[in-house]
């Protein structure tokens, strides 16, 4: 959303707070960096973004800084092999994020010489970018006057409004605010200091009302309880699905793996032999499922939570003599696990089967 205001009268407010007391994040031009003449990178805050998507600042920060030391700028990135991204992305979950990043370092490398465009309508061109990482990108790298909303952000704006409206509903109006409060000046520093206010002060328990450079602006807060924003739409029951993961191991530490079709959930990651359950469908969750004649032996059951379902999956081991199993697969040494792109729910199943798995893997 592009804006035409000037700047507001809330905006000085919370820059002054943020001149003081914005985090140090390692993708972040500081508001003292800025004044000694350092610029944003482009792909650092694109990069930033694309991990923040569903995830922790804390969760994020290694990740990041490992891709950076892999691949210093876009065209590095571009250039990767994708198991390879898939690889360094394993763990982060929403593995398509990790899919479309590649493309999107692609499009960028090849269509645009390297170069990110600076418009969130040119960057809304790209694959895999959004309205919100568009802005975003924007407004931090280009200082553009967009208007950026994440969850930290929303929660800032139902308060400082007491939006009654419940989310997902109330999204638009909410970014009408969000524009409406964007400066003309400084609106790259302006959507950090909201995300940061989020993060820090107007918390989703307990906020520190009184630190807040809003408290006199603050509707919730003068009306009724600022903790009763944002109003949510009362939550679906996720459903859960089953299945069974193999974990097949010969007698000298190799392991059967696998990888998965590039599309879906998943999508281009390493696994081991599972059973055919989706987000809507169970699979089969006995050893007759499994993909090759062995000793197997029940080693538990792990659950994970997906967005939208949990997955409940038998775990069955083998120990066998001689390297068989489907042709879709390859062996690989159990001490070279952590190598390996691997998502959360298949390292629960390994680790079920093979306790010390990670411990002695060699990364």
């Amino acid at each position: 959303m592009t804006i035409t205001t000037l700047d507001t009268p809330l905006a000085k407010p919370l820059l002054d707070w943020y001149d003081r007391h914005h985090r140090d994040l390692p993708w972040r031009v500081s508001p003292g960096m800025a004044a000694r003449g350092v610029k944003a990178d482009p792909y650092r805050v694109w990069l930033s973004e694309v991990m923040l998507q569903q995830t922790t600042v804390q969760a994020v920060k290694p990740y990041f800084e490992r891709f950076l030391q892999r691949w210093p700028d876009v065209t590095d990135l571009a250039a990767a092999e994708n198991d390879a991204v898939m690889a360094a992305w394993a763990g982060l979950g929403y593995y398509a994020r990790a899919r479309n990043l590649k493309k999107c370092a692609e499009a960028v490398a090849t269509e645009h010489g390297g170069v990110f465009p600076d418009t969130e309508e040119g960057l809304k061109s790209l694959p895999g970018i959004g309205d919100y990482t568009a802005a975003a990108v924007a407004a931090i790298a280009f200082n553009r006057q967009a208007a950026v909303m994440d969850g930290n952000v929303e929660r800032v704006i139902s308060r400082l409004y007491a939006i009654s409206t419940p989310l997902p509903a109330a999204k638009p109006l909410m970014k009408q605010k969000v524009a409406q409060l964007t400066p003309e000046t400084r609106p790259g520093d302006f959507a950090q200091a909201m995300m940061d206010l989020g993060a820090t002060i107007c918390t989703p328990k307990r906020p520190a009302c009184s630190l807040c450079p809003f408290r006199g602006a603050c509707t919730a807060l003068k009306l009724s309880d600022p903790e009763l924003f944002p109003v949510k739409a009362a939550k679906k029951e996720k459903p859960v699905r089953y299945g069974a993961a193999f974990i097949a191991v010969t007698a000298d530490g190799e392991i059967l793996l696998r990888r998965r079709i590039d599309s879906g959930l998943l999508g281009g990651m390493t696994e081991v032999p599972t059973t055919a359950w989706t987000a809507r469908i169970d699979g089969e969750t006995s050893a007759a499922a499994a993909p090759f004649d062995a000793a197997w032996q029940a080693s538990g059951i792990v659950i994970h939570v997906f967005t939208h379902f949990e997955l409940r999956l038998s775990i069955w081991r083998a120990v066998i003599a001689a390297k068989v199993g489907p042709n879709d697969g390859w062996w690989e040494p159990v001490t070279n696990l952590e190598a390996q792109a691997l998502p959360t729910i298949m390292k629960k199943a390994i680790a079920a089967a093979i306790p010390l798995a990670f411990k002695t893997s060699k990364g």
